[in-house]
């Protein structure tokens, strides 16, 4: 699965390195016409992830996969042969779609084979997918050296065979089992037999979920638990015949908004710190493909020894604190880059670029862990299909963002940037740790001190006492 991951992000650097110059210079088409069709194909890609997250709720994920591979094999052979703005527009908006709709889908494979080590297997894909997009980097600038229409035609057909590539390599892996789709099923098939459902796989330690006795109540409940209603911000409770929904839970979608803000350090390295130094400093332009290279290579090195130390609910928490002051350091050194000479200008970006990039290292393993702590287990795939659009807005809404109001204010706006994000960043852990229920006391050692339960046999075995302990101590995802 790494492996078809590094080859999917091979072929995203050869697309994101010749793209534009191939809508240029072999399309025809005028700046104007490039802003509007990857504006557009940006918006389609925002439905990507939670239309991604709805069908891997219903169906195995890995054919899901596989499909999402074959769409952009389809999309970008059809842009070879389509040369027209009317033509290319649809489908490039397909390519954006199926491109975040892969991204979402190959993350749920990986939490669901990963289990409780998903954090190390993030950090491990992230690292993959960084050398691979070096690699389709590298391939693409031996195209943009040769320059001709066919060499760019070379480099789009290249993307387009590394996902026929990734698709084989999804195709041999094994599918990972998925509660939430054994869920449903066994709902839909006690339905069919007019007969009650039978109670739903318990779900795995630390995950934020819930643990509810026999007769569908939360160990503990008090009067409203388990009568199928949804309390505070949470979602709506499956048993009661309602599907949770992460478009009802409100405490989820904030933490989505908020997650939004925390995915600016993308921006700032690739559109504002190039900007910048070209429009605001006298700093040698070569500078700027060391922002990427600095990005790269730390990440490539840094990512396993973050994941490490920020496991778990406690220090994701953390980790967006962190995340905040990062930013906050950033935007405070490329603010006072202005102030010298072209080499100090030149070191300071450089230093901006070092803490964005630091700054990616604690959001990459910290969003993503709370997203899936804050999801219930039963409709994981929904909510992190929900989760996975901040990426996809920040995306359409940062660029214009630094250019149209931060870097029109000068460094004050810098300033100002730094700060709201240090100041959602603590917005952001509040939330959570309220939610994951972080500042609760510590609990007895021993079952019999557990909260009585309506049927003691629910926990008549360590397993599920086990279990019972673990939802004392998260509580319920939605509340």
């Amino acid at each position: 699965m790494l492996l078809a991951l590094a080859l999917d992000r091979t072929g995203s650097g050869l697309w994101a390195s010749s793209s534009v110059l191939y809508f240029t210079f072999v399309t025809h088409l005028s700046a104007q016409q490039i802003g509007v069709l990857l504006g557009t194909a940006g918006v389609a890609g925002i439905a990507g992830s939670p239309l991604a997250g709805w069908l891997a709720g219903r169906f195995p994920v890995r054919p899901l996969l596989i499909g999402a591979h074959l769409l952009r094999l389809v999309t970008l052979s059809l842009m070879l042969v389509c040369t027209e703005f009317a033509a290319l527009l649809p489908v490039v908006a397909v390519t954006y779609l199926g491109d975040r709709a892969a991204k979402m889908l190959e993350m749920l494979f990986a939490t669901r084979a990963a289990g409780e080590r998903r954090v190390a297997y993030q950090a491990l894909s992230r690292s993959s997918a960084n050398a691979g997009y070096a690699v389709g980097a590298g391939l693409a600038a031996i195209g943009l050296a040769v320059g001709t229409g066919g060499a760019y035609r070379v480099l789009i057909l290249g993307d387009a065979l590394s996902f026929v590539a990734a698709a084989a390599l999804v195709w041999r892996a094994r599918e990972p089992r998925a509660a939430g789709v054994e869920v449903a099923r066994s709902h839909a098939t006690a339905a069919a037999d007019g007969a009650p459902a039978t109670a739903r796989p318990e779900p795995e330690a630390a995950t934020g979920g819930e643990t509810r006795s026999g007769d569908g109540h939360r160990p503990g409940a008090g009067k409203g638990a388990g009568d199928g209603t949804a309390r505070g911000n949470g979602p709506a409770d499956p048993a009661g015949g309602r599907a949770a929904s992460p478009w009802r839970d409100r405490g989820y979608l904030r933490f989505v908004l908020l997650d939004i803000g925390m995915n600016l350090d993308d921006s700032v390295l690739s559109v504002g710190l190039p900007l910048w130094l070209v429009d605001r400093t006298s700093a040698p332009h070569a500078l700027v493909p060391a922002f990427l290279i600095i990005n790269t290579v730390l990440v490539v090195v840094l990512q396993l020894s973050v994941s490490r130390r920020a496991e778990g609910p406690r220090r994701a928490t953390r980790a967006v604190l962190l995340y905040g002051v990062l930013m906050f350091v950033c935007c405070a050194v490329v603010a006072a880059a202005t102030r010298g000479g072209a080499w100090v200008a030149g070191a300071a970006l450089l230093v901006g670029a070092l803490f964005a990039t630091l700054a990616e290292l604690m959001r990459s393993v910290s969003s993503w862990e709370l997203a899936v702590l804050l999801a219930p287990p039963e409709a994981r795939a929904a909510y992190l299909g929900v989760a996975g659009m901040s990426q996809s807005i920040q995306k359409s809404a940062g660029p214009p963002l630094l250019t149209g109001v931060v870097m029109a204010a000068g460094p004050a706006g810098w300033l100002v940037l730094g700060a709201v994000v240090a100041g959602l960043s603590v917005v952001q852990q509040s939330g959570c740790s309220r939610r994951l229920r972080l500042g609760a006391a510590p609990l007895p050692s021993t079952p019999s001190a557990a909260a009585p339960v309506a049927d003691p046999s629910a926990v008549s075995s360590p397993v599920v006492a086990g279990r019972a302990k673990v939802s004392r101590m998260w509580g319920r995802p939605g509340r």
